[in-house]
């Protein structure tokens, strides 16, 4: 999968893209991220990207002009059959693992826009983007840390990326539920054990117990996503 992100800041996202599972995904060429300096499609001797909002007002906010360019440039340099424009934005639908798994099924490039200051021109919004994501009810300097998480959370979904393909299937709210507790060596901790069951050898039984203390972590620490999994199970 493909992931062009467009950016005032760049190398906000150059370090974490070259660690672990994500710089192995890029090496092994199942994930290509291009990152794509906003500031090199404005105008202008002083490269300027944002100005002040009309009618007044604090803050400043990202001009119409280099966007639309960057996007287009994109489009134009970088063909992909099955893409999407996305803006990172707190006005956004809410960024789930549904959400992952939806997009990695339908889209071959998904491009990043990563909003700064008091937001973008909303020409933008109207007349650019397929739709604009949020990745929670909060407020960050600017959409960079977003589109990580959106890269982060697709490419576990992308075949080949994971060492097992078990370990995406059994991570939290895959099921729509949280993930089974989960213990290694050694057996006895400073005087705490792990469960005779997981040492006893019978995976029916080992599927079993982590079935249900999946469920009892879910109803002790997110009771409200059981709602969800009873309303699906009803239609």
């Amino acid at each position: 999968m493909k992931f062009d992100v467009l950016t005032l800041f760049p190398g906000m996202l150059r370090g974490p893209l070259q660690e672990s599972i994500l710089k192995k995904a890029q090496e092994r060429g199942l994930l290509t991220v291009r990152l794509h300096d906003l500031r090199e499609f404005a105008s202008g001797p002083h490269r300027q990207v944002d100005d002040s909002p009309y009618g007044g007002g604090n803050g400043m906010v990202l001009m119409p002009g280099p966007i639309f360019d960057a996007v287009e440039a994109v489009v134009t340099g970088y063909p992909a059959p099955r893409s999407r424009t996305i803006l990172l934005s707190p006005q956004g639908r809410r960024f789930d693992q549904s959400s992952a798994r939806e997009l990695v099924a339908r889209f071959d490039r998904l491009i990043l826009i990563c909003g700064r200051y008091e937001g973008v021109d909303e020409r933008v919004r109207e007349f650019l983007v397929d739709e604009e994501i949020s990745i929670g009810d909060y407020v960050l300097t600017g959409g960079e840390p977003a589109a990580l998480v959106i890269i982060d959370a697709l490419a576990r979904l992308i075949p080949g990326v994971l060492g097992s393909t078990q370990s995406a299937e059994e991570d939290s709210f895959t099921e729509g539920i949280l993930e089974y507790p989960h213990y290694t060596r050694p057996a006895r901790f400073r005087g705490h054990d792990v469960p005779e069951i997981l040492l006893s050898g019978n995976h029916g039984e080992i599927e079993r117990w982590r079935r249900g203390k999946a469920v009892e972590n879910t109803l002790k620490k997110r009771p409200d996503l059981l709602k969800d999994v009873v309303k699906v199970g009803e239609d």
